[in-house]
């Protein structure tokens, strides 16, 4: 019995020993821990040396727009490398052959610990450069979704296979324009994700086994835009934006507590750019795009229901009345909305009513920024941010300005894009450090103050 008793602790010891725990400062998933781009550390810079924040490492990397993930003192980053063509025996066209890679580093250096690839062709893709989802870290596990609608878990100790599954050939899912981009969300026993066709854009996995627990909706695509999980009316929901509609669904089941279409008609302008998070603000839910404009929901306090609190008067390009969000998510501050419209300029305006503030160009300048994004998070006083020209920021914002306190320019735009070149892939905020990376290299930058 002793001897057994023994076995057993060794075998909880080892566990603890290859487990990744999250801990306080970590940086698990897309925009943080509580998946609403708040960083929530103290002791960071307000501005910067004269020679520019201090570089940690630089580390080599492959191509794609996803952004890391860190925990445990590891950081997870997923990539692709395109495969020689043999001009001899060329692949089909509108095919790119290739391989997906995910990676995990040692934070404190950026050395590699271990690598997992899979062969993974593009097929159809627009924007063929790589991956776009953040993964996402729970304990020993890792969960990451490719281009090519590649759903994994990994160990994260080596990087083994637990289990997989492929939206093309399990659900024989259609494959969005731009890939499959819409961040995994965990909640409890579940990995959930937009997979796309008819009565399944939403599926819940077991997060253990990969067993299906439930699908739901139908809709004309999926997207970007990544679920989250919020309470209100004495309901957890989970809320979903799809293409036409966004929708608050039962977590456990997938059942539908209510949905509101937006625009108001519903008649989307092809193809969907419906790409930014969810955002919720005391009772209320916004989400926003580039041609509809931003629509603000007030959650119902007694049940689980919404209504429609204000919406953009927004017909673009004719008519823009409000922020028109293409990629950067939207900060809610002291009774204000922030974010970043389709020509780079950053507007604001009043949380309850919608009437638009101020409109500013501090951080673009005068020039349109077609599709200019800024990928921030709201560390309390400050926000701090990296543009998409590769210009790490510090913005102090209000209702009067928006005051940039410090820029330094830490990556080279490697992505051409929209008539300019760009970085599309969202940093991580962890341990008063910032890891970002672009078509070339990833960074850690340290913030500390």
């Amino acid at each position: 019995m002793r001897s057994a008793n023994l076995s057993f602790l060794f075998a909880v010891v080892v566990a603890a020993c290859f487990a990744s725990p999250i801990v306080a400062g970590d940086w698990a998933q897309w925009l943080g821990p509580k998946r609403d781009a708040i960083w929530e550390e103290k002791g960071l810079v307000s501005k910067f040396p004269k020679d520019g924040p201090p570089v940690v490492w630089r580390k080599p990397i492959g191509e794609g727009y996803a952004g890391p993930a860190v925990a445990g003192g590891k950081l997870f980053i997923t990539d692709r490398v395109k495969a020689k063509i043999d001009p001899k025996n060329p692949p089909p066209k509108g095919t790119l052959p290739g391989k997906e890679q995910v990676h995990c580093l040692n934070l404190a250096d950026g050395k590699t610990i271990w690598t997992r690839s899979y062969d993974c062709p593009y097929k159809e893709v627009s924007y063929p450069t790589g991956p776009r989802t953040t993964p996402i870290i729970d304990g020993d596990h890792l969960y990451t979704l490719g281009t090519m609608g590649d759903l994994l878990c990994l160990e994260v100790a080596d990087g083994t296979v637990v289990w997989s599954k492929n939206f093309q050939k399990d659900y024989k899912a259609p494959i969005p324009l731009w890939g499959w981009s819409a961040h995994l969300l965990l909640d409890g026993d579940n990995v959930i994700a937009l997979v796309g066709g008819e009565g399944q854009a939403v599926v819940a996995f077991d997060k253990k086994t990969g067993r299906e627990k439930w699908k739901a909706l139908t809709t004309k695509e999926i997207a970007y835009s990544p679920p989250i999980i919020t309470e209100a009316g004495g309901k957890r929901q989970l809320i979903a934006w799809v293409s036409e509609a966004v929708y608050s669904l039962n977590p456990k089941t997938g059942a539908e507590y209510w949905k509101h279409k937006h625009p108001a008609e519903g008649e989307v302008a092809r193809p969907a750019v419906s790409i930014i998070t969810p955002k919720r603000a005391g009772d209320k839910l916004l989400i926003s795009s580039f041609y509809h404009g931003t629509l603000c929901l007030t959650l119902d306090k007694d049940k689980p229901a919404a209504t429609v609190a204000w919406r953009s008067k927004n017909s673009y390009p004719k008519e823009i009345d409000g922020i028109n969000a293409v990629m950067t998510s939207l900060l809610v501050k002291d009774g204000h909305v922030y974010g970043i419209a389709g020509m780079g300029e950053i507007i604001c305006q009043k949380l309850d009513t919608g009437e638009v503030v101020r409109t500013g160009t501090e951080i673009f300048g005068d020039k349109a920024a077609f599709c200019g994004s800024v990928f921030w998070v709201d560390a309390g006083e400050l926000v701090y941010g990296l543009t998409d020209q590769g210009d790490l920021v510090i913005l102090k914002l209000s209702p009067q300005k928006c005051e940039v306190l410090a820029t330094a320019h830490i990556l080279e735009p490697t992505h051409a894009a929209k008539g300019r070149k760009a970085v599309w892939s969202h940093p991580a905020f962890a341990g008063k450090k910032v890891y970002m990376k672009n078509d070339k290299e990833i960074v850690c930058v340290s913030l500390a103050g």
